[in-house]
């Protein structure tokens, strides 16, 4: 666990009182900023998890009251790396999960090594599971939140990025199932958004095309997460664009879209 001394900085204006304490995985980039900013905003304390300490730490540099918030490096694909995370959260009761760490790469599953493939398998989708399965009775207790962050590329096979739709796809299932469960105790957002300038694309090897027209702005995403949540829960496609392509997913027979994303993917 690290951060200490970062959150010891000063803070130039009395914060909101506290909403209770909230982990976000995968906080150094991406949507884990965003939600950072967004829950700091109504008043939640944050325990922000990532592998790269000066990117976390650019994180909290982002927000208004550091002090309030903690840091912990772990890696989710590491043996031990969800022991690690959960060691450092300690005995505290949260008042809300997000899932958010992930990443795929892009490529031919034939000439793509199967480290980097089960890697994907390993943080987009048994970390959220193991995560959740642990800190489920401190959100019970609390009766507090998750949500997991998806994606609308869990909706259809995506040639080229195989391993990275099948983990999405299997993170959609199950927290949907799990949202039903929960239902009136534990209120659940299964977050599914389209393409956005997280960074994802260059992370992946991912190239640009067609797809950009659907990008929609992160901030935009993460208040419809937030508002679903607002509402009771639910799966949650944000914003307009998002919303067309999934949309299109639906309508389109699978046999033509596994070509049309297989001509834009192809290397």
């Amino acid at each position: 666990m690290v951060g200490k001394e970062a959150c010891r900085r000063s803070v130039v204006a009395e914060p909101l009182a506290d909403q209770g304490l909230v982990l976000i995985t995968g906080a150094s980039g991406g949507f884990g900023i965003e939600f950072a900013r967004q829950l700091e905003a109504l008043g939640y304390s944050l325990i922000l998890h990532g592998r790269d300490e000066p990117r976390l730490l650019l994180t909290l540099n982002t927000l208004r009251h550091p002090a309030r918030h903690r840091l912990i490096l772990a890696d989710l694909n590491a043996k031990k790396g969800v022991a690690t995370l959960l060691a450092g959260i300690g005995s505290v009761p949260l008042a809300g999960l997000i899932n958010n760490a992930g990443f795929g790469i892009w490529g031919s599953f034939e000439q793509t090594g199967i480290v980097p493939q089960i890697d994907v398998i390993k943080t987009d989708l048994k970390a959220p599971i193991e995560l959740t399965h642990a800190l489920l009775p401190g959100l019970l207790k609390n009766k507090g939140f998750i949500i997991n962050v998806s994606s609308l590329a869990g909706v259809t096979p995506l040639p080229y990025m195989s391993t990275y739709a099948a983990a999405k796809a299997g993170l959609t299932y199950w927290s949907e199932a799990i949202r039903t469960e929960l239902a009136g105790r534990v209120r659940v957002v299964t977050l599914a958004p389209g393409p956005s300038p997280t960074g994802f694309r260059e992370i992946s090897g991912m190239p640009s095309g067609p797809g950009s027209f659907f990008r929609s702005p992160v901030p935009g995403i993460i208040q419809a997460a937030l508002l679903t949540l607002a509402r009771g829960g639910g799966y949650c496609v944000p914003g307009r664009r998002h919303r067309l392509l999934y949309l299109l997913q639906k309508i389109t027979p699978t046999k033509w879209a596994l070509r049309l994303m297989a001509s834009h993917l192809r290397p």
